[in-house]
């Protein structure tokens, strides 16, 4: 057991940490996506308390004020699953891990390639590395996911944002009043924004054939039919991907915020991951 975590470092970085729950409980770490922080999963994480869980929360790489560096190369996959590591080594031992949009696909970056770090994985909204870029020539994944390649130009998203555009297509994308007040608090106006774009303008410098590998931890993997960033033929195709005890959860009529839209949903897929395993 550790004290209190409320930051940790690597690589010259300093990464702000919710540390929350009870301290002697099993550690999970909840791993946020884009474009939002450790607080989507405020909803999430008072009911894994109520089980005994502490959760550790962290803002990731480009959202911590103290580790937003400028470079693409910064943001390659493999600097940010070992920002990860660095975190669970802090706490000084496997941990049960949970990641939502992004924070899954570092997730299973982590579950790949540091699986001894990892006592249960359940990712959320994301489905494995592999799966996902298999999908975009076998089924049409690849026409939800165009915005990735706009997020590639320099300053244009960043523009956009400014005039309010990009709280046009977050709306559209789902989220509600009470996200979008966090994306300008915790993003826009807090100067997240080019950190958060930078995990998509990394994408060319990270992966390589860790992307590839089968997880062999226990895994769920939750997904919303109602998201409209991921279909459901890549989420189909993870099963063949985790050699492992696996189960897929499908939760309707939800968006692809999960975290936030179907809290108690999620709680108890993590809930019940942790409890068999």
């Amino acid at each position: 057991m550790t004290g209190r975590i409320t930051s940790f470092a690597r690589d010259g970085l300093v990464f702000d940490v919710r540390d929350e729950g009870p301290l002697d409980g099993d550690p999970v770490v909840l791993l946020h996506g884009f474009p939002e922080r450790s607080t989507s999963w405020r909803r999430v994480a008072p009911m894994l308390h109520e089980h005994g869980l502490r959760t550790l929360a962290p803002d990731q790489r480009g959202y911590s004020r103290g580790a937003r560096p400028a470079g693409r190369h910064d943001y390659a996959a493999g600097k940010l699953v070992a920002d990860v590591a660095a975190l669970v080594d802090a706490v000084g031992g496997p941990v049960h891990l949970v990641g939502h949009d992004w924070g899954a696909a570092v997730g299973w970056g982590l579950a790949m390639s540091r699986p001894e770090l990892v006592r249960t994985w359940t990712a959320v909204s994301v489905p494995h590395t592999a799966a996902f870029a298999q999908s975009f020539l076998t089924s049409t994944q690849g026409l939800h996911s165009t915005y990735m390649g706009f997020f590639q130009l320099p300053f244009v998203p960043e523009l956009l944002a400014g005039r309010g555009l990009f709280e046009a297509w977050l709306r559209r994308a789902g989220m509600d009043d009470d996200d979008l007040a966090r994306f300008r608090t915790e993003v826009l106006e807090d100067g997240a924004l080019p950190g958060g774009l930078a995990w998509y303008r990394g994408l060319p410098f990270g992966g390589g054939g860790s992307v590839r590998r089968k997880v062999t931890v226990p895994t769920t993997m939750v997904w919303s039919d109602g998201d409209g960033a991921i279909t459901r033929a890549p989420v189909e195709a993870t099963a063949a991907w985790v050699d492992a005890p696996y189960e897929l959860v499908v939760l309707e009529g939800v968006s692809h915020w999960i975290p936030t839209h179907a809290p108690r949903a999620l709680a108890d897929a993590v809930l019940a991951r942790i409890g068999a395993a």
